[in-house]
């Protein structure tokens, strides 16, 4: 179909620029995910402290933006199939501008989960077309860390999160108002670099438009493709959940589950659950949180550099099986220190992102046919965003029942249940082209154990 020339074109250096910028601009919006999911645990100490609420509605303003992503996930991830990868991927954007800044101006805790709700629909949303755009533009030896570098993005905004925090304390009690118009600004300044990119010339092909992806294709690479109709076979989102497709949508989405599930259940609360051992110095609950979070991006930063050589298959089973240790050792303490549960959480978190917090940017843009990789990728988000609502919720109401033990219990279990996903399910696509992966007429060529 002559997108091998996306591998070794003439000009490399013009493509490999362009490449880049793709990865670049699309992490802009994981960067935004991080920031704006994260935000919202750094400024609760604060929140608590502006408006009398309890533990029920602190728990809807923590998740009504991954509610709201599990909407734009699911809606707008088949849109992107139907209408394209680039008006999606700059309109979604304009959702994060807005309500980021409304959220800042809210004055009560409900109008504030309704524009957390209302930010978190282009949260999700931008998972899959994110995700797919750099997919469809990357070279196949290249596309691992491309993808993965999304996946660390979402970490680089987390800490920015906390960054942010820290130099806003002095603002007061009104402080956390600052934090939330920040991640308004960041969204203005990744727009304006979104303008002006190309559609997907996988994307023109699966909707009949071969002269459109030809037209791309030479501007990018200088060298001419000549892409026959009908090359790229259309198949419904329904596909998903067929004999071919099955195996592959249920990894997908058991992996991601049980990730969110850990991840957000823990980090979410981070901050709160440490200000118990700061004695309320919120400086210093910022510090314990942002070194778990720094842990967190380093452990995402290992593993995009080990996503194409050591491959997907590993990383994913080492992720699960750390995530897994490190709860349960905190489990086991009933009295940690303050020192124990950095440690700890820093530990967890890192290997939990080490593999299951970027390969969730990699594996949902590889495993499915371009015709509905979007709408596929949105559907495992969304099942993600389920787990996400569960940790979030959970945590607290486990906490205020049967303590922090019986809560990090559950989420060991959890991650050992992601852990067995992925040794039975999780296969090896490195160094294969999508088209490679997806060529079911002539056969699965993926290894779904030791590939």
């Amino acid at each position: 179909m002559n997108f091998e020339h996306l591998d070794s074109p003439t000009n490399g250096k013009k493509l490999q620029r362009f490449q880049r910028r793709v990865a670049f601009v699309s992490a802009g919006g994981t960067f935004l995910d991080g920031f704006d999911l994260t935000i919202i645990a750094v400024a609760m100490p604060l929140i608590l402290k502006s408006w009398d609420i309890g533990a029920g509605m602190q728990s809807l303003i923590v998740a009504s933006a991954i509610v709201g992503s599990f909407i734009g996930a699911s809606l707008l991830g088949n849109l992107t199939d139907r209408f394209g990868r680039k008006a999606m991927y700059i309109v979604d954007l304009l959702a994060f501008v807005l309500f980021a800044a409304l959220s800042a101006f809210a004055t009560n805790a409900w109008a504030l989960v309704i524009f957390r709700f209302l930010l978190g629909v282009g949260i999700g949303a931008d998972y899959p077309i994110s995700a797919t755009l750099v997919s469809e533009f990357s070279s196949t030896k290249s596309r691992g860390k491309s993808g993965t570098f999304l996946g660390m993005m979402w970490f680089v905004g987390a800490v920015v999160a906390y960054i942010t925090g820290m130099l806003m304390l002095p603002l007061g009690d009104v402080a956390w108002r600052y934090m939330m118009l920040a991640g308004a600004i960041f969204a203005i300044i990744i727009f304006i670099f979104r303008l002006g990119l190309p559609e997907s010339p996988r994307w023109l092909v699966s909707k009949g438009r071969e002269k459109e992806a030809e037209q791309i294709m030479y501007e990018l690479t200088g060298r001419k493709s000549v892409i026959q109709p009908g090359s790229e076979k259309k198949y419904p989102l329904r596909y998903l959940f067929s004999s071919t497709l099955f195996k592959r949508t249920f990894f997908v989405c058991g992996f991601w589950f049980c990730y969110a599930i850990a991840y957000y259940g823990i980090s979410m609360y981070t901050p709160t659950l440490l200000s118990a051992f700061t004695k309320g110095s919120l400086s210093e609950t910022y510090i314990a949180s942002s070194v778990v979070s720094i842990l967190g991006l380093i452990g995402a930063l290992i593993g995009s550099n080990l996503v194409d050589n050591w491959g997907r298959r590993p990383l994913i089973i080492t992720s699960f099986s750390g995530l897994t240790a490190g709860l349960v050792l905190l489990a086991l303490n009933a009295n940690p220190t303050l020192l124990f549960l950095v440690i700890l959480f820093s530990a967890a978190v890192l290997f939990a992102n080490m593999g299951g917090g970027i390969l969730n940017f990699v594996y949902p843009t590889e495993l499915f046919p371009t015709s509905i990789r979007a709408g596929a990728a949105g559907f495992a988000t969304s099942v993600s965003r389920i787990g996400s609502i569960l940790g979030t919720l959970v945590f607290p109401n486990f906490v205020a029942l049967w303590g922090n033990s019986a809560a990090l219990w559950f989420f060991a279990a959890v991650g050992f249940c992601g852990l067995i996903i992925s040794i039975a399910l999780a296969p090896e696509t490195k160094g294969k082209r999508l088209e490679d992966i997806n060529n079911y007429g002539k056969g699965v060529v993926v290894k779904w154990k030791n590939g």
